[in-house]
């Protein structure tokens, strides 16, 4: 059993809060088919990243804002099998709506979406693509969740399951417990993880003065 004590959580939406995999895995491989791409060496490339930085690295001389509309469109319309992860849905709602928040690679409307279709309410702190220059693997998306909470990253414990969202919570200070939703401990640990878990279940949170302690079950 670990234990962390810190000021707030940040957060990953998909493979984290909801599990999102073969939807995204569904858009994806059809988009890399369709411009001969290998499926899946694509849906690894847009892992935990905006889409819109994926289309550009793979497409550089195509118009990638409309590229990037239509794949947002595809995964606005498929929501199949979109769920709440466990521990997810009983670990936010526990929390004070002032000790957490989520930082995520969708717009802002995708988000939404998504969570809505996962039965979860959209959070009071909430970052998306929608609202930085730099996605994750940068640390502007946490750095930015940390400022809307009103602290410093350094006091936040952030959540992923991708490298690039590992990576972007360590660059911003944060301590990152990685979740292998989607994702192999070892590749998890090269990208910097604190500690890695299977899911949100394995994680208990208690209120206290100062902000929150957590226990991570076999961390």
């Amino acid at each position: 059993m670990a234990r962390i004590d810190c000021r707030a959580l940040l957060f990953d939406l998909d493979g984290v809060l909801v599990d999102s995999t073969r939807a995204v895995a569904r858009v994806w491989s059809a988009w890399a088919l369709e411009h001969g791409f290998d499926p899946a060496d694509t849906v690894r490339r847009a892992h935990g990243r905006p889409s819109l930085e994926t289309v550009k690295e793979l497409l550089p001389h195509a118009d990638a804002e409309r590229e990037n509309a239509r794949v947002e469109q595809a995964e606005l319309l498929d929501v199949e099998g979109m769920a709440a992860l466990p521990g997810s849905l009983a670990l936010v709602t526990a929390l004070p709506e002032q000790r957490f928040g989520v930082v995520t690679s969708c717009t802002r409307r995708l988000a939404l979406r998504r969570l809505e279709a996962a039965g979860m309410a959209a959070p009071r702190h909430f970052v998306t693509s929608t609202d930085i220059r730099r996605g994750k693997p940068d640390p502007e998306p946490y750095l930015l969740g940390a400022e809307r909470l009103g602290l410093d990253a350094r006091d936040c414990v952030v959540f992923e399951d991708a490298p690039a969202g590992v990576r972007s919570g360590r660059a911003a200070g944060a301590r990152v417990v990685a979740l292998r939703t989607t994702t192999s401990d070892a590749v998890l640990r090269e990208a910097g993880a604190s500690f890695i878990v299977d899911d949100l279940a394995s994680v208990v949170a208690q209120v206290t003065p100062d902000g929150l302690r957590l226990e991570l079950k076999d961390a």
